[in-house]
């Protein structure tokens, strides 16, 4: 109970202080004259103007509010290193025990982790999350229990929000020392085939370290090594590497192991850099004019990122009809330039309904077969042309070429359908209209009729027959469209069809772009999940591992999203190196800043922490001396102080904090009371003018 006198005029605050002051002039004066009784008649006027002032005596009914005070446990990646988990844990246990021992405190447990961002840890920004909804006054203190890396200080004890002590009880021991790689420069792009520069510098730290000593390195390329150097530690050095596809090459460089060194999660830098083709360059050879050319120029040319080299044979060297050289304006095809001096320049060959006329000679035929083994691509087109006398398949690439002609044409209205395994394949999976039967797109009236000697069947014709074949051949590619009836899609015929995505993907395909590799792992990063996809020909796929870059191994289930696409995700809580495998394919993604706070130092340290301590009044200490036991100080209650710590203890302060549950008022000069005081006064001054 709190008792205090109030007051609460009867009148305006103005004709309380006039009365005031005529009651004080009139006492002065009787005083002056001496008139009989004047000290009664002051003391009356006195007690009329108090009565005028209403004073009271009020009781409150206070409930005292328990001080609130928080435990902020660090749970970064740098908490795992050695044997600071296990004293992070003995510690909040202890700590949380002798609070609760204590009288009038209520504790907040708060656990401050990585986001996966690469921001490092945020103590205080987990701590004023946590405190948000305490009023600055109910606040007893902190106490964070941490290895001291710690990347949110505030700039002073004011950004805190509360006046009460930050006490830091810090992990790890003095004697620790560790290496650790920094990137100084890492490009993020690169043209596919060039050579780029990695700059970065080895650091050692901690006990017994210096620099000058020398570290051997060791560089990988998407997990394969590639090559090694040597380094002296304290001095930058340059690292040459090559860009060997387009999309992510993810390098890793590693230095050796410094004997006794906390981890080696930061003796290993990783850059991602985005591998960018220069525009792919693709021939494109129409034996004839004839409706469906314009379709493949028209998609060729209207990708930015290919170059097109378009000949359409208009008139073969065996055509005599007399018309002077000079008058004709047709270019002569450049077969020796094109077919054996530049042919390693382009990407893809397509041939459009080519015959043989004798434009290109046999011998070119086997360059072409040699080109697609080292690694390039041929596309046939084929129509009547595939099936007579003049086919390709009798000239030097027959072995290349998966589909044998067997001298039929197949004419007659029919749907290109997908091939049960052109549903699951990535070049045909998913296209417009392919849910229906019959499929949401027009009919084609023409096929030629072929036989298999190997590749895949993605789309079928007329009776199954087969209508679009892939095939691996060396360490290059080959694909049939055994129809030249795809323009009608282009055309808008019935409707139309899905040619845009059918052979821009066919395009790519041969030209080897990842994303449509048949078997293919793939992890990429979404918000704050890792996303990792397996594309298969397969009915199932296995059980995917993830191992993060502390070596925690998380098995993930696959999903089946669509027919030959696999997903699974996973909550991304680390910064680093991931590695994903399924027991036969492997995959690797980096995940936050190339130079992750959370790892740019690792020794624990209690020089982060103190300045905000000291500011507050609190304490920093390590939980073990080198070699030594946990030794845990004494929590003890306090009242205001400057100070909050001492040898062997430290305090929370015990808030005065309360909430007001009622008032009770008792007026003091009003009611029967009051008017007996002043009927008592103004008698006592008659009674004494009396005598």
């Amino acid at each position: 109970m709190d008792w205090s006198i109030s007051f609460d005029p009867l009148v305006p605050q103005w004709v309380l202080i006039t009365a005031g002051a005529i009651a004080a002039v009139v006492a002065v004066l009787l005083g002056i004259i001496n008139l009989r009784g004047w000290v009664l008649r002051a003391l009356a006027m006195a007690l009329l103007v108090l009565a005028l002032a209403n004073p009271a005596v009020e009781r409150e009914d206070r409930e005292t509010l328990s001080s609130v005070v928080a435990l902020v446990v660090d749970k970064s990646q740098s908490q795992r290193l050695a044997d600071r988990e296990e004293t992070t844990t003995a510690a909040a246990e202890e700590i949380q025990s002798r609070i609760a021992e204590l009288e009038g405190f209520d504790l907040r447990l708060l656990e401050a982790r990585n986001s996966g961002a690469g921001d490092g840890t945020e103590v205080f920004q987990t701590l004023a999350n946590g405190l948000a909804d305490v009023p600055p006054e109910r606040v007893g203190g902190a106490i964070i229990i941490t290895d001291g890396q710690i990347h949110d200080i505030p700039e002073n004890a004011e950004a805190l929000g509360f006046d009460a002590p930050v006490h830091g009880l810090i992990t790890g021991t003095a004697d620790e020392r560790d290496r650790r790689i920094v990137l100084d420069t890492a490009p993020r792009f690169g043209l596919v085939g060039s050579e780029q520069t990695i700059s970065l510098t080895v650091v050692d730290q901690g006990l017994g370290t210096g620099p000058g000593d020398q570290v051997n390195l060791t560089i990988k390329r998407d997990g394969d090594v590639v090559t090694l150097r040597t380094a002296r530690t304290g001095e930058k050095i340059d690292i040459p590497v090559e860009i060997a596809h387009g999309g992510d090459n993810i390098f890793e460089i590693e230095a050796e192991v410094l004997p006794g060194e906390l981890t080696t999660l930061n003796n290993r830098a990783v850059v991602t850099v985005d591998g960018i083709r220069e525009n792919l360059r693709v021939l494109l050879v129409s034996g004839s004019p004839h409706a469906g050319e314009r379709t493949w120029r028209n998609l060729l040319k209207s990708d930015a990122s290919v170059d097109l080299v378009h000949f359409t044979i208009l008139r073969p060297p065996e055509k005599q009809d007399g018309t002077p050289i000079n008058q004709l304006s047709l270019i002569a095809f450049p077969t020796r330039e094109l077919f054996s001096v530049k042919i390693d320049e382009f990407d893809l060959i397509i041939f459009d309904r080519y015959v043989r006329r004798g434009v290109l000679p046999m011998l070119y035929f086997d360059n072409i077969t040699q080109y697609v083994r080292e690694g390039g691509a041929v596309l046939l087109a084929g129509g009547p042309d595939y099936a007579e006398g003049g086919s390709l398949y009798r000239t030097p690439l027959a072995p290349i070429l998966p589909a044998r002609p067997t001298g039929a044409i197949l004419e007659e209205p029919f749907y290109a359908t997908l091939a049960n395994l052109g549903e699951r394949h990535p070049v045909t999976r998913g296209l417009p209209g392919a849910e229906q039967d019959p499929p949401a797109w027009s009919r084609w009236f023409r096929a030629v009729d072929t036989e298999l000697d190997g590749g895949q069947t993605l789309m079928s014709g007329p009776s199954e027959t087969p209508l679009l074949v892939l095939n691996r051949e060396g360490e290059g590619r080959v694909a049939m469209l055994l129809s030249d009836h795809v323009w009608l899609w282009a055309r808008g015929f019935e409707g139309g069809g899905p040619h845009v995505p059918l052979l821009r993907r066919l395009a790519h395909w041969l030209m080897q772009e990842p994303d449509l590799e048949e078997e293919a792992l793939n992890v990429s990063l979404r918000g704050p999940e890792l996303i990792v996809e397996r594309q298969t020909l397969g009915e199932t796929v296995n059980e995917v591992t993830v191992v993060s870059p502390t070596g925690d191994n998380l098995d993930l289930t696959m999903t089946e999203q669509e027919p030959g696409l696999w997903r699974g995700s996973s909550p991304v809580t680390e910064t680093g190196l991931f590695s994903v495998t399924d027991g036969e394919m492997n995959a690797l993604i980096h995940v936050g800043p190339q130079n992750p706070r959370e790892y740019t130092n690792v020794l624990s340290d209690t020089d982060v922490l103190s300045p905000v301590s000291e500011a507050t009044g609190g304490a920093v200490q390590r939980l073990r001396d080198v070699g030594g036991s946990l030794d845990l100080p004494r929590v003890i209650s306090m009242r205001q102080s400057a100070s909050y710590e001492g040898n062997g203890w430290i305090g929370l302060k015990q808030t005065e904090a309360s909430l007001l549950n009622g008032v009770d008022r008792f007026p003091l000069l009003i009611g029967l009371l009051g008017l007996a005081i002043l009927l008592g006064a103004v008698s006592a001054t008659w009674y004494r003018e009396g005598r």
